[in-house]
């Protein structure tokens, strides 16, 4: 538990510095930065995490399932609480995605402890859950944001975000490896990603906001910490999963929200500082229950 606390400090560290520059940096600078951050930085991110493992069909019809099924579960219980949330619908929807996004990098330190073939299938999840995480936060604001069907439709087929994980996605299924002199600086701008993001976040933040927590905060709160691993873990054991896929699964539903929910809010035009409390709350919560649903899969 200590090791996940003390990975995430420097994550705190960040929001705390991008609160105390709010004020120094205009509102315009902090929107260029999730521009930046939408179509160049996070799509590097997850471009390498979705080029991953080569998946093995075993693999591809347990993980895939199961992640689908967990995102599933959590759009559907945080839909039924629709009438707690905000009466416009784009500011809904720019928290409901809150209900299935994960936290990819906290997924691979929380991973850490776990034999190599374990972070394998966490690539292998991720991989296969970014697409459709994708599809459901970008249809949803798009209609929130009274968008036609078509142009809807042109907004997911375009996410860079979706483009970058099937991209990924597509090279680890035909087991091909871009050159060296293009991953590199993919690898670099993916290194950037996260502070980058933790100091937007930190800059769109009222602290004394994270003391608020409305009944729809907690409704979705409870939805994404407890609900979601608290099924996988009985569905899991009853149904016998091997321990591998078991845990990898569990770790997935039990991952906070991302970090690049709070960017696809801001360049929708939802309400920014409502998803980053979200995420802020919801990211120090994690941090307190992930490693205790860890230590149950271990008994």
């Amino acid at each position: 538990m200590s090791a996940i606390l003390l990975s995430l400090l420097p994550d705190f560290v960040l929001i705390a510095l991008g609160a105390a520059l709010r004020r120094s940096i205009p509102q315009a600078g902090w929107l260029a930065i999730d521009k930046l951050n939408y179509f160049v930085l996070f799509p590097a991110l997850i471009f390498l995490a979705a080029l991953g493992r080569r998946p093995d069909w075993a693999d591809l019809l347990l993980i895939g399932p199961g992640v689908w099924a967990i995102m599933g579960l959590g759009l559907a219980l945080a839909w039924l609480v629709r009438p707690l949330g905000p009466a416009r619908f784009l500011d809904f929807a720019g928290m409901w995605q809150c209900a299935w996004r994960f936290n990819t990098a906290l997924g691979f330190v929380a991973i850490q402890g776990f034999p190599p073939e374990y972070r394998g299938l966490l690539s292998i999840a991720v991989g296969l859950a970014i697409p459709v995480a994708n599809i459901l936060a970008v249809a949803g604001l798009s209609r929130g944001n009274a968008m036609s069907l078509r142009h809807t439709m042109t907004q997911i087929a375009l996410n860079p975000f979706l483009l970058a994980s099937l991209a990924g996605l597509a090279l680890s299924v035909a087991d091909l490896r871009p050159p060296e002199i293009v991953l590199a600086p993919i690898d670099r701008l993916s290194q950037a990603t996260l502070p980058i993001a933790m100091l937007s976040i930190g800059g769109a933040l009222h602290w004394e906001a994270l003391r608020r927590v409305d009944p729809f905060k907690m409704a979705l709160l409870a939805i994404k910490l407890i609900a979601l691993p608290l099924t996988v873990y009985a569905v899991t054991t009853l149904a016998g999963v091997s321990h591998d896929r078991a845990t990898v699964l569990m770790v997935f539903a039990a991952l906070p929200t991302a970090s690049a929910a709070h960017v696809l809010a801001s360049v929708f035009g939802a309400n920014r500082e409502e998803v980053a409390v979200l995420i802020a709350q919801m990211t120090f919560l994690g941090c307190l229950t992930l490693p205790l649903w860890l230590i149950l899969m271990s008994v």
